[in-house]
């Protein structure tokens, strides 16, 4: 098979080459092969040999011969793969009916009430899709249809997306899925890039102001500030907290609404708090959220203030036949009770600051680890080819990437030049976890940083 590498999938971090596929395991090559004659365009596998998994518990995942691969990066199991309270419960609903919302349903509100009590009392309004794709598509229709308004700002290299709507503000898919002309880009909240003197509220500020002022000469006005709170794609930034103040103010100035999107920094991933926006004490006008809060199922939601939903529910007919459906409800309720029942924000908080920590300190002395940053469970550690110039190190960022893989140990990379390793486990990541992660991270780092 030669190489197919495409200008689509040119930026994604750590793809595999097709053009290598000889090197693989022989039923690694046979299922690839069928892969490329059955499946549509855009796929991609990742490593550099790709692996394959058939079970999976708590966060760890186990190939066909047995072996036991830590994960470090899949955040749509978010309590922990194939968590058996999670599976009962689907199992037990599967049993028993799968209907819609055009029916009572006795379980979807009382989820709808338990996911609600997690937010602000000011957040009191929550519809139901299958995807965060979904979500943000939804709640952008919504934000334009309170204000009025088409203009939308994100930051630079953000994803909220897939379907045509939300592709046209992610602009990590790149220049094969160009972005709307309503569309204007913000720096990600990297205190590096605020001039001496100012301040990280200040750059903010400016940013949204400029992209305000510019799409109002281009004949928009604004309709919503849409960001992902970790920043996942940028190359995450969750810190420090409090900055989004001085945003959230510049665009309800304007007349826009500010849309949090919780779908990967939501459920305790950060640690402190159950949704990201809360580190930074706003108030959004909505929050979407993605499968995490069905561990996979296809669910996901879009909580709002009720003023901002309440004029496009009486003008707007809203339905999705899936979303809401009994099952993947039973699934996010159990969710919910494996966050209560295992005090996961507190076991995210205590051992995302020890696996941090110890990040930092086994690349306190590279001088191709310009920092070590993140919140909780999600965790960014960004390579350079030198500390002062801060020149981006792709290649070197998938050496370490896949010398991990090698070592049975899954992460990614992230950032807008692909080169900060994404640390973004399952929530099941427990103490034992984090120490064989930095038993191995210290292994790879002594021959490569």
């Amino acid at each position: 098979m030669t190489s197919t590498l495409s200008r689509a999938i040119a930026h994604y971090p750590n793809r595999f080459d097709p053009g290598t596929v000889s090197g693989l395991p022989e039923h690694i090559q046979e299922t690839i092969h069928r892969r490329e004659r059955v499946l549509g365009p855009g796929y991609t596998l990742i490593y550099k040999e790709p692996v394959e998994f058939v079970s999976g518990h708590g966060a760890h995942l186990v190939d066909r011969d047995g072996n036991d691969y830590l994960d470090a990066y899949n955040n749509v199991p978010c309590v922990g793969h194939a968590h058996p309270h999670v599976a009962e419960a689907v199992a037990r609903q599967m049993t028993a009916v799968n209907t819609n919302t055009r029916y009572v349903q006795e379980a979807l509100v009382d989820y709808a009430e338990r996911l609600l009590a997690t937010f602000p009392e000011e957040l009191s309004k929550l519809s139901i899709a299958c995807s965060g794709s979904e979500a943000n598509d939804l709640a952008m229709r919504v934000a334009r249809f309170h204000t009025g308004g088409e203009g939308i700002i994100v930051t630079r290299w953000a994803y909220h997306g897939i379907t045509r709507e939300v592709a046209s503000f992610s602009p990590t898919l790149g220049a094969g899925s160009p972005l709307g002309p309503n569309v204007r880009l913000i720096d990600a909240p990297d205190p590096r890039l605020v001039a001496p003197g100012s301040t990280l509220d200040e750059h903010m500020r400016q940013q949204v102001r400029g992209a305000i002022d510019d799409l109002e000469r281009h004949g928009y006005r604004l309709a919503a500030l849409i960001t992902d709170c970790a920043y996942s794609s940028d190359g995450i930034f969750t810190d420090p907290p409090g900055y989004m103040q001085a945003v959230v103010e510049e665009v309800h100035a304007a007349g826009g609404v500010y849309i949090a999107d919780e779908v990967q920094s939501g459920f305790a991933r950060l640690g402190d708090s159950m949704w990201g926006f809360s580190r930074h004490g706003v108030l959004p006008d909505i929050v979407t959220m993605g499968k995490p809060m069905g561990n996979g199922l296809p669910i996901s939601g879009v909580v709002f203030r009720p003023e901002v939903c309440e004029e496009f529910g009486r003008n707007v007919r809203y339905f999705n036949t899936f979303g809401g459906s009994s099952i993947p409800v039973a699934a996010g309720a159990a969710v919910l009770d494996v966050i209560e029942k295992e005090n996961v924000q507190q076991r995210v908080l205590e051992n995302g600051n020890a696996l941090r920590a110890g990040l930092r300190e086994i690349t306190k002395d590279s001088p191709y680890v310009a920092e070590v940053r993140g919140a909780g469970l999600f965790v960014g550690v960004e390579i350079v080819k030198d500390r002062e110039t801060l020149e981006p190190d792709r290649a070197l960022a998938e050496d370490v990437i896949n010398d991990m893989r090698d070592r049975r140990i899954l992460i990614n990379g992230t950032g807008t030049s692909a080169n900060t390793l994404k640390i973004r486990p399952p929530l099941a990541f427990d103490s034992a976890d984090v120490t064989r992660f930095l038993e191995t991270f210290a292994e790879v780092a002594k021959n490569r940083l």
